[in-house]
């Protein structure tokens, strides 16, 4: 498709052989953007009466080729290690009856078991790690994916700081879990298989050394009990610890403007201190029982040496088996020395988890209804019918709103603070749904139609347009990737943005700073103008969208919005006199409801309520408004 079949409607840089007005908006189609991430091919288990590791387990099947080949060459490893206290033991007995040639052939397979160590060993912790790695980025990525999904009134009522911790910390601590937790585990299986030989050897001898281990669970359990309440506590506080920095972070001129550094600091230490106090006392509990739960199988080592010495001095065992049984109880203890990390992070996974969860399990109320359509060929017919509204049910701010707007035509919302205006660009763009009535594009309930391409045909300029840590090129073309240079240059040229940015260190490829905050109010403004010029919507929504711009540049810009709009229905949220002027029809609202409509002339005359509207709004800009002969107004400024 060629840049003239996509472009802007009326830009001349992309379209000289057309007067723009006449150019045809393209059919809705998603934004191609070729996937460098295969997604992930399972999620989570939505049966929330599950516990938290089976609520994982279809994303572990999901890569049980690597658990399964990192769990078999782990076996193996295990194997390998155990057996050599085995052959360990017939090389002592061999150099005690002087069997050399049984000595050579034990240390030729005590080397061979010790190469088999080495290469399981290596591929296990690959693969183990591996799997760890995968499943903390296919989680990263259901997440993300959901939380794009979610609505505007789960962000409503979230801290942002929440969100950001759940999505960080909360996956990185089931990350370590499954990256150590098998290959902690997999210690409990030589503990089996060492125990195998034990008892293989000396039954009466392993059972006195398996003697401390009922002690062993006992102590573990109310490490566990301990532990879990704190680690959810910990979790939870280091959420409000990441809020405070994000706050701090994104709102920092406020924090400096009102040299409020010191107060920030200190809450920000007591939000440390809060977490300080829940480590410390993990820490206690560690340094509590941890030391018991190492300790208790070394009681089975004393056992095995004077139990196990006196059967040698009696001459019931070998002095072969004795080392190899010492050298077995050492396994033994082994897991119960990983016990308090496993438990420890055992319960911070399930906390994380749960928390993980709590955002998976959130269900978006703005969805695609089933049978849902694309609009395609938009004309860009609105109708708002007895629409209510309120994002408090309790406090309506639509209440039996009714609009009609026709194709092509440019109507300026005009009311007091308070009174519904954006309200009505964020109902038709269904970042909320209606409590009543319904909201229509050429007919078609917004409900009915899929959100993408909704999202297409209706172009949407905020007063605090938001800009990404991007070139300016990649944020004028955030809603066509693919869109050439030439293409962005004449979407910020209608904008007024070209002259600006040509001067910037870089041009185009200028990275601005978080938010857009190396530029200033007007300039962020113009790049998100350019941007949704770019998108070429049928329906383009301007919500105090030159709010921050100069009075000439402003009016610069409404000459090339007065040829890109032809053809287009605009609906204008405005309080300058400016930016009403490029209005066909001005609605007046009031009390959530269409108070009045008619011209600028029109009500200038006729409706004391919107010249009141229109004169508080130029004292605020410093212009007193007053009346001409014409019915139009000026202002000290000229405008």
């Amino acid at each position: 498709m060629t840049a003239t079949e996509t472009g802007p409607v009326g830009i001349p840089e992309l379209e000289p052989e057309r007067t723009g007005a006449q150019s045809e908006i393209p059919e809705f189609e998603p934004i191609a953007v070729a996937a460098e991430y295969e997604p992930p091919t399972a999620g989570i288990d939505p049966d929330q009466t599950k516990g938290w590791m089976k609520r994982l387990m279809p994303l572990l099947r999901a890569h049980r080729r690597t658990l399964v080949i990192g769990v078999v060459t782990g076996v193996f490893a295990l194997a390998t290690q155990v057996a050599v206290p085995a052959a360990g033991r017939s090389a002592v007995d061999a150099a005690i009856t002087g069997d050399r040639r049984g000595m050579w052939i034990v240390a030729v397979l005590i080397a061979v078991f010790g190469v088999g160590r080495l290469v399981f060993g290596g591929v296990n912790r690959f693969y183990l790690f591996k799997l760890g790695w995968d499943v903390e980025t296919d989680l990263r990525a259901i997440m993300y994916e959901h939380l794009t999904r979610l609505s505007f009134s789960y962000y409503d009522r979230t801290q942002s700081g929440d969100v950001i911790s759940r999505a960080n910390s909360d996956i990185r601590s089931l990350q370590l879990l499954l990256a150590f937790g098998p290959l902690i585990s997999m210690n409990l299986l030589m503990f089996v298989m060492a125990l195998g030989f034990m008892l293989y050897i000396h039954p009466w001898l392993a059972l006195a050394a398996l003697a401390p281990l009922p002690g062993v669970y006992w102590f573990g359990l109310k490490f566990r009990n301990q532990v879990f309440p704190l680690s959810w506590v910990t979790q939870a506080r280091m959420t409000d610890l990441a809020t405070i920095v994000d706050e701090n972070v994104n709102g920092t001129r406020v924090v400096k403007s009102f040299a409020a550094e010191k107060r920030q600091i200190a809450q920000l230490g007591r939000s440390a201190q809060r977490i300080q106090w829940t480590n410390v006392e993990i820490a206690k509990s560690r340094s509590r029982w941890n030391p018991i739960i190492e300790s208790l199988p070394r009681l089975g080592t004393a056992v095995v040496v004077l139990y196990g010495g006196w059967l040698a001095i009696e001459g019931r065992v070998s002095i072969g088996t004795l080392l190899a049984f010492s050298a077995y109880v050492i396994m033994l203890q082994v897991p119960f020395r990983m016990a308090g990390f496993v438990l420890m992070q055992g319960q911070r996974a399930s906390a994380a988890a749960q928390r993980i969860y709590e955002i998976l399990d959130e269900v978006p109320q703005i969805v695609d209804s089933p049978g849902a359509v694309d609009i395609v060929q938009p004309r860009g017919q609105v109708d708002f019918e007895a629409v209510c509204f309120g994002y408090n049910p309790e406090t309506p701010v639509l209440d039996e709103f009714n609009l009609h707007i026709e194709p092509g035509e440019r109507v300026a919302i005009v009311g007091s603070t308070g009174s519904g205006k954006s309200t009505v660009a964020r109902l038709l763009d269904r970042f909320y749904d209606v409590d009543g009535g319904s909201v229509r594009i050429d007919g078609l309930d917004v409900r009915d139609v899929t959100l993408r391409s909704l999202r297409h045909t209706v172009g949407l300029v905020l007063d605090e347009p938001f800009l990404f840590s991007a070139s300016v090129h990649e944020n004028i073309a955030y809603g066509r990737p693919t869109a050439s240079r030439a293409e962005v240059e004449a979407a910020a040229s209608a904008a007024q943005a070209h002259g600006f940015i040509s001067e910037l260190a870089h041009g185009y490829d200028t990275v601005v700073g978080e938010r857009g905050y190396t530029l200033s109010g007007g300039q962020r403004q113009r790049i998100a103008i350019a941007r949704t010029l770019l998108a070429n919507p049928k329906v383009l929504v301007l919500d105090d969208a030159t709010s921050a711009i100069d009075v000439t540049v402003e009016e610069a810009i409404h000459r090339a919005l007065q040829e890109l709009m032809a053809d287009r229905t605009t609906i204008i949220i405005a309080h300058r006199l400016s930016t009403i002027s490029l209005a066909e029809r001005v609605v007046v609202l009031d009390g959530g409801r269409v108070a009045n409509s008619g011209t600028h002339a029109e009500l200038l005359a006729t409706d004391p309520h919107y010249v009141e509207i229109l004169a508080r709004h130029s004292d605020h800009e410093s212009g007193d408004v007053s009346g001409n002969g014409d019915g139009s107004m000026t202002s000290r400024n000229g405008r």
